[in-house]
This record gives structure tokens, sequence and C-alpha cells, in this order.
């Protein structure tokens, strides 16, 4: 066993620096937040092939004084922190006195700064454990740091850095996500002496979601501004977005905490729960959430990167970012709602008379269409069912129309969910349903006949891999319900929600009307009617759309006179 030995200076820094500085990003973030901590309005961001060559961030905050200047670049040397006891409430982005350091020991550092009251600046070199003299420069008011040839000194590390371009795609990404938190700061981005993108300083946040979601999904994005819990003392901004706009993953859930730029992970769960049943099984929405804590609420200290956090009240924030979201897409839908119907939600509707209207297999039409106006004066006017799956209204304005499956898988859901909460007692059957299953569909009615119990279905087993359905939910004992296929859906459906919720939302799915079911006259009106009395009206419980309105612009169009 070799004897202990102290490590040199050299291989100290470049172990500390292995921890923080990764690639071209790690060195950008750490440059980039010191300007911001330093109060700075504009923030130049300038790289060479990528930032493997080089990498210049330019502010004009407060710069460093020349006093000063020569404990930059040393390790654990900071002006954010006095003692342990600061570690407690951090209110910087930086703070642990390692950043300049990390990037002095895997990179030539050069740093020239000067201060505002200062007629002259000043300079210093760091490369490796070598700190240069502080030599007298002129420069202008901030600093400007310079970082060239990273990890030429450790040949290994350079090796796994990738092409120049995707080095530079990951800055480009990071910095204008995180610019998001900032809009009170101009940015600009250069590669290879060409100017990328600018960022000019804005009031209104929403201006840069264009850079970072695309133009489209900007303009549709939510607002979210809610007050957290009162444990929480803090407060919640962001925009989400909009159902029916979801992605392929999470790349695109940025969090921020107290404007620190975070991974995802710490609240994946809150946007998975807000968005149960308003967005698609395996898509993900997207959007930023900025948390406003106490900073004594949330120990920065547990990354050497301080790409992640640990919250004191982790729980109650989850909850309440939840909360927040889910309250955002039901404000939404009602007003999309409201929207597509042309007039207030749960006001009546007007039915065609029913001894006129025929059934068809492709188009069930109201004929009495004479009189449009006044008809539309009334209201939602249902009028026809096409292909026996979608229900046809208008008021007189605009058309919508209405996906019978889904609208009822709605109504059903909400029912459903309402009984288990409020305990509501179920409908007994007079004659009792009796299933067969296989093994498979045995072992999962197991694991959910607790849950189906909570939803108002009361199963009991009735001899081996056979059961009983006694009792249905509150209004629905006419309904037949396919358990069969309820059980092959929850087998295939991603677990991506509580399970509880999982299993109401196939109970609901297989125990309503059916695409390629007709419904008589007064049982459409009746279904729009309730449709529009949910909480969610506009998507069912798996997240596909319930209706879809059609505007007279959008039908100029399709008859080429817009």
């Amino acid at each position: 066993m070799p004897q202990i030995a102290a490590l040199d200076e050299r291989t100290i820094g470049q172990i500390a620096a292995g921890e923080i500085v990764e690639r071209p990003l790690s060195v950008v973030k750490e440059l980039v937040e010191n300007a911001v901590d330093a109060g700075a309005r504009r923030i130049e961001v300038s790289l060479q092939r990528g930032g493997i060559a080089r990498v210049e961030v330019n502010d004009d905050g407060v710069g460093i004084a020349v006093a000063d200047l020569a404990l930059a670049p040393a390790r654990h040397a900071t002006s954010k922190l006095r003692d342990a006891e600061d570690l407690h409430a951090v209110a910087t982005l930086g703070f642990r006195g390692e950043g300049l350091a990390s990037i002095a020991a895997v990179a030539r550092l050069t740093i020239v700064s000067r201060t505002r009251d200062a007629e002259i600046g000043a300079k210093i070199v760091a490369y490796g454990d070598t700190i240069e003299p502080v030599t007298q420069v002129a420069a202008p008011a901030g600093t400007s740091a310079v970082a060239e040839g990273l990890f030429e000194n450790v040949p290994v590390r350079r090796e796994y850095l990738k092409s120049p371009g995707t080095e530079y795609s990951r800055v480009n990404a990071w910095l204008s996500a995180f610019a998001l938190a900032y809009p009170e700061i101009s940015f600009t981005l250069r590669n290879d002496g060409e100017q990328q993108w600018a960022m000019p300083a804005s009031s209104d946040p929403r201006e840069r979601l264009a850079a970072v979601f695309g133009r489209e999904a900007a303009r549709t994005m939510l607002a979210i501004d809610a007050a957290p819990a009162a444990s929480m003392h803090g407060g919640l901004r962001g925009f989400i977005s909009a159902p029916g706009n979801e992605r392929a993953d999470r790349r695109m859930q940025l969090l921020f905490v107290n404007r620190r730029l975070l991974r995802s992970s710490l609240l994946a769960g809150a946007w998975s729960g807000g968005y149960q049943t308003f967005a698609m099984i395996g898509r993900q929405p997207y959007g930023v959430l900025m948390l406003d804590l106490p900073p004594d609420h949330v120990d920065a200290n547990v990354h050497p990167t301080k790409s992640d956090v640990r919250l004191r009240f982790g729980s109650q924030v989850a909850d309440s970012v939840r909360h927040a979201i889910a309250a955002t897409l039901r404000g939404d839908a009602r007003e999309r709602l409201a929207q597509s119907l042309g007039a207030l939600p749960g006001e009546q509707i007007s039915l065609a008379p029913p001894e006129r209207y025929e059934q068809a297999r492709l188009l069930q039409v109201d004929p009495d269409l004479a009189n449009a106006a006044a008809a539309a004066t009334n209201g939602l006017r249902v009028l026809a069912q096409i292909d026996a799956t979608y229900i046809l209204a208008s008021d007189g304005s605009t058309i919508l129309l209405v996906d019978q499956h889904a609208a009822h898988e709605r109504i059903a859901y909400e029912r459903i969910v309402a009984a288990a909460a409020a305990s509501a007692p179920s409908e007994p059957l007079l004659v009792p349903t009796i299933l067969e299953l296989d093994l498979a569909q045995s072992e999962r009615l197991e694991v959910a006949l607790e849950a189906l119990r909570d939803g108002g279905l009361a199963i009991e087993a009735f001899g081996e891999r056979s059961f009983r359905i006694t009792a249905t939910p509150a209004g629905y004992g006419a309904r037949s319900f396919d358990i069969a296929g309820f059980l092959d859906d929850l087998a295939d459906e991603a677990p991506q929600r509580d399970v509880r919720e999982r299993v109401w939302a196939s109970l609901a799915c297989h125990s309503v009307t059916t695409a390629g079911e007709r419904l008589a006259f007064a049982e459409m009106a009746r279904l729009v009617d309730d449709l529009q009395r949910c909480a969610n009206p506009m998507h069912c419980p798996h997240g596909r759309p319930t209706m879809l309105r059609i505007d007279p612009e959008m039908v100029a169009r399709l008859f080429k006179r817009a």
C-alpha cells in the first residue's frame, strides 16, 4: 500500500476543475453568473470554435477593485460569503469561490476589470497553478473575462469534447434559456466573429419565449402567476404550454428557483400532475416555471456546478406548483369553451324539434335551418350527428364539432372523481354482472379493485378468476362496462399518473358512448350540455380534444374568400 501523501497544488486544481468545468458551456455559465451577480445590465458572450478555442464574456457590472483582483482566480476566494452561516441563505448565483479558479486550472484565464469610480482598470492572468501579478490597463467600466485553450493542458479531457457546432449549440440553448429569468439584462451571443442573436432588455418577459420555444409556441403559451401555499412564503411565475402542444420529452421543462436555472427533474412530478388529463399519454408539456422562495428555504450548496438545490419544504412546493399549473389549465379550458360556444358556459341549448329529426349513417341533420339568425339568438343549437361519431352544433356564427366519445368520457371521469371525493353511494344493479377473466386480466383487476370501488364500481370475487359487478357509479346504471377492454387499456397505458386516476380514466373510457354509436337527438343535446359544466370541458381524461371550433375566418379560407 503506497504511503499517504499530500497532493500538489496543480493536481488539486485539476481535480476541483473536473467537478465544475466539463465543457465550454461550464465556462460560459460561471462567467455569465458572475456578471449577473455584479449587477450587469449588458452581457456579451463571444466564442471561437464553439468555445473550445476561446470564451469571452464582457459585462458592464460594478467591476473588481484593483486590491481584490489578485484573489479573484484563487481557490475559495469570494466576495459573496463571509462565514459558514451565510451558506444557509445564499442570495447570489455564485458563492463557492471555485469557478474562476477551476477555469484557470484548465484554460488560460485573463480578467480585465474596472470599477465605475476608478480612472484605470487592472488585468490579471492565471493558468494552471500560476497567477501572474496584477497590471494596470485601460478598460471600460465592468469586467471582461477570457478563457483560451480549454483543456490544452489536460489532453485526455479535450478528447471528450464534441464538435465545435455541438458545443456552440449547448451554449446557445443554455444562454437563451437563462435569459428568460433576466428580461432587464440585454444579452448578445457571437460565434467565430458573427453575431448569432441579441436580446435587448425588455419589461415583457414573454418577448423572450420565442427564442427558446419557437415563435408559434410562444404565441400560445399560458401565463401562470400564482402564490403557492402559505408555508412556502414565496411565489410562482412563468409560462406553460397550451394543451395539445406537447412534445416528446421533458427537455423544455425549464425551472428557475430564485432566478437560478436548475435541472428540471426537481419538479418533474409537478408537471405531470398538473397536466393530468390535459396532456396526451406519452407526450410532455413544456414551459418555464420561476419559483421565488426565501433564501433560507433553498440549500444551493449541494452540487459543485450549482445546477441543483435542496428545498426546505420540497413536497409543499411541488404540490403548490402542481395545483397552480392545473388551475391555469382549467381557467384556460373554461375560456376556450366560452370562445368555442360563442356563449357563457351553461347557457341553455336550443333544440331542433326531435320529431323532425332523422338518423342517417353519414349525416343526421335538422331540416329546419331556414332562420339561422333566429336560432343563434337562443344560444348554441345542436344540429346533427356526423358519421355516428361527431356532434354538429352552431350558434349561427361558428360551427362546433364535438367528439361524442371523448366528451362523454370527460363527463364520466369527472363524475367518478366527484363520487370518490364525496363518498357518494353507488347504484346497486338489479341483476349483477358476472365476469370471466384470464389470468393476466384477473391479476390487473385485483390491483385496481380499491380504486374502482372508490370510483363507485363495486366488484367482488366470485370464484376462481371470476368477478361480479354489484353496483355502478351513480347515474351510470344503464351503461354497460367493458371491463376486459378497460383492463387491457390499463396494462398498455404508461404509468405517468396517479394509479387511482389512471384507473378512473380507463373506467370512464370503457363505460360511455363509443365512436360509431348512433345517438338520439335529446342524448346529443344532453351530452353537449353536460360537457359545458365540466371543470375541463376541452379534453378527455387521456388528453384528446373533445371539441373543435370552426369560425367564419376558417370557412372563408376554405372557400378561398380570404
